[in-house]
């Protein structure tokens, strides 16, 4: 087997293994064996379990960026409606077979306070989400904490899905997004 085969193979597993058990349960001949990798190789690619997870993390963070803003180009016309699809986004995940929540909420609160690279990736990953909510609320000419305010919702909304195994949480964040988005428009505010 080639390196790059090799490579997305383990990535693969390491995903699929530490989405379903965790990372600290997930040990390196666990991966051999479920990825077909020699442990030479994996070593090779790999020299520590704690350059692999962060090559797990990092592939997943672009996967997620790249599929949200395709998500929403191809979902939704304007910028309400982009920050609105992304909770649609978040029931399709939710609802898929085996969902145990955020990789990067499971992984901060596994190793964030002891993998300073892990907490970077998590941190990073979380910023860029927010900073898509920005990009829409600029958009909308609506006060900037309202993209905080967003992505307090979908971050709480795939942390109540993990633990509950439902996918109901978007929906609900959705509709609280959308009073959100409703009460701060300009077009929708006070007038003296």
């Amino acid at each position: 087997m080639d390196a790059e085969t090799a490579e997305l193979k383990l990535l693969d597993t390491a995903e699929r293994l530490f989405d379903e058990r965790g990372v600290q349960a997930v040990g390196m001949d666990a991966l051999r064996a479920a990825s077909g990798v020699s442990l030479k190789r994996l070593y090779q690619l790999f020299p520590s379990k704690d350059l692999l997870v962060e090559a797990v993390l990092r592939r997943r963070d672009e996967a997620v960026r790249t599929g949200l803003a395709e998500h929403g180009a191809r979902t939704a016309e304007g910028p309400y409606e982009r920050a609105l699809a992304v909770f649609d986004r978040l029931a399709d995940w939710f609802a898929e077979p085996g969902f145990r929540g955020c990789t990067f909420i499971n992984a901060f609160g596994e190793l964030g306070g002891v993998t300073p690279a892990v907490a970077t990736i998590a941190r990073d990953h979380k910023a860029a989400l927010r900073a898509y909510f920005a990009e829409q609320t600029d958009a909308l000419g609506v006060p900037s904490v309202l993209a905080d305010q967003l992505a307090l919702l979908a971050n709480g909304a795939m942390v109540v899905a993990g633990i509950t195994g439902s996918p109901e949480p978007a929906a609900q964040a959705k509709a609280a997004a959308r009073v959100l988005l409703d009460t701060a428009r300009p077009e929708n505010a006070a007038r003296p």
